[in-house]
Formats: structure tokens, sequence, C-alpha cells
């Protein structure tokens, strides 16, 4: 396909972030082996489900793959005789659907691509660094003056985005790497305003910004070329990784976990904050801040990846903010990752989970204290502090910032337009998938509420109370009745007598609480 072709019609813009949940439903025993059919839910939603089938095999063949992370993952052992047992089965399909919660519920695996093509091959069965070759290919044929030096097979987490180290030819030592990208499902700019903005980004000149130095997309995908950086992320340096590794090898499980020292805490993050600031003042949305979204360039912070939002890429930490109906702006968006990143640069680590309930011992009570106003229960359930509330905070007011370069990044009036409309839209989209997961979590605590031991109990109880009532109520109506139809017959009253109706007998109590 043609760079500049447009993509297939009716073409599926998943969101990649939506977490996978897979159940083994049961299992079948053929000739020589057994397999395993299990259910997987994309999201909330029980209708987004499918079935596959998978053998031991297909498992020790994802867990080979998967030891690129250097994990120890709970994959139960092969067993070559007495493996087609009934209980040896039983407890293998236990052990299996273990494996597949640990690597569902990792937020690094349960993204990467390996993982996606196991539980939903439909989906993801395209091999997109031949796809992005492709597209890379047909734009040198109209820009001879670039060429690939090595595909970067796996240096970040997107599926749909990849990388290749570059060189110009009349300048054969620079290296630079150029980055392409397929849209998203948060695109909502017209193809016309997407491709003005991403051909902008050249021009956007601010001392904590990662210079692009070429830019260019069509209707299905955009292309950039920046410098090469040997030194690598901000996340590189914490996890004291190298550049060009795959994500997984890098970040997965680091050898040595160590945060950073106080003053590189306190300078990176108030020239991250600055820039987030002056992107939320021009009006451009970002969302995507994360530790290998910032590039380290000497003692200086540079954002990259400005054209994500463009594309409509989903952010790294989409499935974290998704949960907190608070957290539903791009701009409270970013201050919320600005958290997760400032977790990383004091602990060596990301939060094991969020909200965080209580925060290791850190360099500084400043440090913590801008921990709790991004991270904590009280900061996600009711909302996050402005950027410049966070810039007023101890930790970062007291920082002298020594740039001499002035930002520069004029935006049409038009295309800042588009930019808030695209910006609403992408909003309105999380506001709805956090209801959803909102409604979803209250409907599944009132039924596990209701289908709870102490619940029943509880039924049954005032079931037997209701019978038992019911039983004297009609005892004593029994009763009452009786008694007035002996006392006409006594009294001789001239007046005719209508014959009474049949008195009901009292009821027997039921002793069983309705479910």
């Amino acid at each position: 396909m043609a760079f500049m072709e447009k993509p297939p019609a009716g073409k599926v813009l998943l969101d990649d972030t939506v977490p996978l949940t897979a159940a083994i439903e049961a299992s079948q025993s053929l000739q020589s082996h057994t397999e395993y059919i299990i259910r997987v839910q994309r999201g909330i939603s029980a209708e987004n489900s499918w079935q596959i089938v998978r053998r031991y095999s297909d498992f020790d063949l994802l867990n080979n793959s998967l030891q690129i992370a250097g994990l120890s993952l709970p994959l139960p052992p092969k067993k070559l005789i007495g493996n087609m047992d009934r209980e040896f089965i039983a407890e293998r399909q236990k052990g299996l659907q273990n494996y597949l919660n640990v690597i569902t519920t990792n937020h690094i695996l349960s993204n990467c691509e390996l993982v996606k093509k196991f539980l939903d091959p439909n989906n993801y069965s395209a091999n997109y660094t031949e796809i992005a070759l492709q597209q890379v290919s047909m734009f040198f044929r109209s820009e001879p003056k670039w060429e690939v030096v090595e595909p970067l097979k796996d240096i970040g987490w997107r599926i749909r985005k990849k990388y290749f180290l570059m060189k110009i030819k009349n300048q054969p030592k620079e290296r630079l790497v150029l980055s392409w990208a397929d849209l998203g499902p948060d695109k909502y700019l017209s193809d016309k305003d997407f491709q003005c903005l991403i051909k902008l980004l050249p021009s956007c000149l601010h001392p904590y910004i990662y210079r692009v130095t070429f830019a260019t997309a069509n209707e299905s995908s955009a292309l950039l070329i920046r410098t090469f950086n040997e030194k690598g992320t901000l996340k590189d340096l914490i996890y004291k990784a190298k550049p060009k590794d795959p994500f997984l090898k890098k970040y997965c499980n680091p050898k040595k976990i160590q945060g950073l020292e106080l003053q590189q805490i306190k300078t990176y993050g108030r020239q991250i904050l600055e820039v987030l600031k002056f992107l939320h003042d021009k009006g451009f949305p970002y969302g995507h801040l994360h530790a290998s979204n910032v590039m380290l360039d000497g003692d200086t912070c540079r954002l990259l990846d400005l054209e994500n939002s463009l594309l409509g890429l989903p952010s790294f930490y989409r499935s974290y903010f998704t949960q907190f109906r608070k957290i539903n702006t791009l701009e409270s968006v970013d201050v919320h990752c600005f958290g997760h990143l400032l977790y990383e640069m004091t602990y060596g680590r990301p939060p094991d989970s969020v909200p965080v309930d209580s925060f290791p011992p850190a360099p500084s009570m400043a440090v913590v204290a801008v921990l709790e106003s991004t991270l904590s229960c009280d900061a996600c359930k009711n909302g996050m502090p402005t950027v410049s509330r966070l810039l007023q905070m101890p930790l970062f007011s007291d920082v002298l910032l020594t740039t001499s370069e002035k930002p520069q990044f004029k935006i049409p009036t038009k295309l800042k337009e588009a930019l808030r409309i695209a910006k609403e839209c992408i909003e309105k989209r999380l506001i709805e998938e956090q209801k959803q997961i909102h409604q979803h979590r209250r409907l599944t605590r009132a039924q596990s509420h209701h289908g709870s031991e102490e619940e029943r109990k509880k039924r049954k109880i005032l079931a037997r109370k209701k019978s038992k009532r019911s039983a004297i109520e009609n005892s004593e109506e029994y009763s009452a009745k009786y008694s007035n139809s002996n006392n006409s017959a006594g009294s001789g009253a001239s007046s005719p007598l209508t014959s009474p109706s049949s008195p009901t007998p009292p009821s027997t109590a039921v002793e069983h609480a309705p479910f």
C-alpha cells in the first residue's frame, strides 16, 4: 500500500489498552493431548467475548517467548507420563488459569503483542513491523536522502508503533530514529487538519520538548524522525537500561531498584511540569506522559511523542485513570500520569496498585505531599490539582531553571479550534467509558453482596419471620370470625341471617428463603 493511499474502508480502530481477561471454561482430551477452551473478554461487557482453544504446548511457547521479560511466571511444569489422567488435567487447568491471571494483570505483559496475539488472534494477526516497513519504503521513494540502518525491534510498548534507526546519506555518522504509528480510536481530527498539525510539529521549539526533525502523515498513519539519543529516556536512567533493548527486557524486572536523587527529582519534575503547563496554555492535548516519553539530554528532560494525541492513540496509563470519574479531562490525566512518573523517579519502580494507600519512606516529605495529591485514594476520588498548583508546592517552587531558549509553537486559529473539538471528543469517550465501568462495578458489588452467605442467612431469617407473622395474623383472623359467629347465634336476633363465608384456615409456614 502506497504511503499516501487511504486505509481500508470499515477498518476497526481498537483501543489496545482495554484489558483482556481469560477464563478456562472446559477441557477436552483428544488422542494424545488435552485442549483447553478459554473464554476471553475485552473490557467489562460479556457480549464482547469469544472462545479460543489452546493446548499446553501453546502456553509453553508463549512462556518461552516471554522469558525475555526476566520474570518467573507460574506455568505448570511439563509431564510426559500420566498427563491424560482426569485428576492431573483438573490440577493443570487450575495452574494454567493462575498463569493467565498473572499475565493479564501485569500492566506491561498484558499490553504486549505476544499476549494479545495469544488471546485475540483475530485482531492481532497482522505483522505490524512488515506494514511499517512497507509504509516507510514508500516514503523513501520520494525522500531519497534518508536510509534505514536497522529496525529497533520492540523498543516501545505500543503494538502499532514501530521504530527504525536511520541515517542521512551525506551524513552517515549521524543517527536518527524514525517512528511510524497507525491511527488510534481517539482520532477525531479531519484528515486535512490531522496532516497539517503533524507537519507543524517540527516548528515546535521548547527547551523541554524533544525536537522533531521531520514529520509527515496520510489518512491512516504518521511518520516522524528525531535525532537518536544514545543515553535514552528517563525510564532508561531509572532502570539502568540500554535504549535499544526490547521494552519487556528493559522494564519488566529491573535487576536493581533504586530511585533518583532528590535534586534530580526536583529538577526533572519542575521541567516536566513547565512543559505540561505550556501545552495546556496552548490548548494542545497531550495525555501521554510516562517515563519512556521523556528524553534525557544531559540534565534536561525533553517531552516526546506530541503526535500521539493527534493520532488518537490511547494512553499508557489509561486502564488506571478510567477507574476514577474525577480524572475526566486531558489536563487531569496529565497530572495523574505525572504522579505515576514521580513515584517511579522516587522509588525506582511503578506503584503496585492505584490508588496508593500509603507511601514508602521518600527522600523528602515534600515528595510524599505531591504523590498524595495525585495518587492517593482522596485524590483519585475528589480530583487532581492543576499543573499550576503543583508548581507552587514546596518540592518544585524553589527550583531555578536556567534556559535561554524561548518557546515557540504557533498554531493557526483554525487548527486551534479543531484541536479544541478533538479534545472534547477524546474526553467524552473517556467519561462514557468511566461511567460504564462505574455502573458495572456497582452492579458487580450488589450481586456479590446479594449472593454472600451472610445475606442468604439474613434473607432466610426474614422469610421465616414473615411466614410466622402471616400464620399468626391468619390464626387471629380465624379466631375473631369464629367468636363473632358464636355471638350472633346465641343472641336470638330476629334479623335474617346471611350464610357466613367459609373461614380461611391458617396457612402453614414455609421455611425456605426466596432466591
